[in-house]
């Protein structure tokens, strides 16, 4: 049809991670990237999906220190990670990588 428009909204993954489950996994992923930007992306994106306002309260962080850290440019400490996570819910795991449990299996 000519001249017809589709009407489109920009994807929002937030949207999606409302679930610890669904958070869990999204980030796990971000992990396996091996960069810290697509973690802390990743990271500011679960903590948008359950309110940045809740999740600095329940963090003990300011709203605006948090979108900082979670920003592009930020740079947040391990210590900032481990409360949001705690925040959010969930925890971070230390595993053997493939690689090394091969090597000393």
């Amino acid at each position: 049809m000519a001249g017809s428009t589709i009407q489109t909204r920009p994807f929002d993954v937030a949207r999606h991670l409302r679930s610890p489950k669904d958070a869990a996994a999204y980030l796990s992923a971000a992990l396996e990237e091996n960069d810290p930007a697509a973690f802390r992306r990743a990271l500011g994106d679960v903590a948008r999906a359950r309110s940045m306002a809740t999740v600095a309260e329940a963090s003990g962080l300011g709203r605006e220190s948090l979108y900082k850290a979670l920003s592009p440019a930020g740079n947040p400490s391990f210590d900032t990670v481990q409360r949001v996570m705690s925040a959010l819910g969930l925890t971070l795991t230390v595993m053997p990588s493939d690689d090394a449990a091969a090597e000393h299996g």
